[in-house]
């Protein structure tokens, strides 16, 4: 079981949004490398729930629910999405300047390649985070 993290701006898909749904597509993802992490995740897979913008912080867990398939709004056919199920919610937002603060975490994704929407999280950092979070 891999583990990751997904960005989301609040006011376009928010956590309580994906805890309203049985499952979800993760759509709107056209970046080349966060589609190749989105095309490496796998059913069960685990993954943090990241609001993003203004508030910047991990605030819910999540399950890979459908492995990656063609997105059909994408008529070139090199983009897929994945389907995400609301697992669990943070009792403590694990801020991005928490995340920063952590020397284990320094050399994560989301602190070396900010702008990036989909990213694979090491088991460690992922234990960490989600202790952070109270996951």
């Amino acid at each position: 079981m891999a583990h990751w993290l997904v960005k989301s701006e609040p006011h376009t898909w928010s956590w309580q949004d994906q805890l309203d749904v049985d499952k979800e597509p993760w759509d709107g993802v056209r970046n080349f490398q966060a589609q190749k992490n989105m095309r490496s995740m796998a059913v069960g897979d685990t993954v943090l729930f990241y609001h993003s913008g203004k508030e910047r912080a991990v605030v819910g867990l999540c399950r890979v629910a459908v492995a990656p398939y063609p997105d059909p709004d994408d008529d070139s056919g090199r983009f897929c999405l994945v389907d995400l199920s609301a697992v669990k919610s943070a009792t403590m937002p694990a801020t991005l300047a928490n995340i920063k603060a952590t020397p284990a975490l320094e050399n994560i994704a989301l602190v070396r390649q900010s702008r990036l929407s989909v990213m694979p999280i090491d088991a460690h950092a992922f234990g960490i985070i989600c202790d952070m979070a109270g996951l």
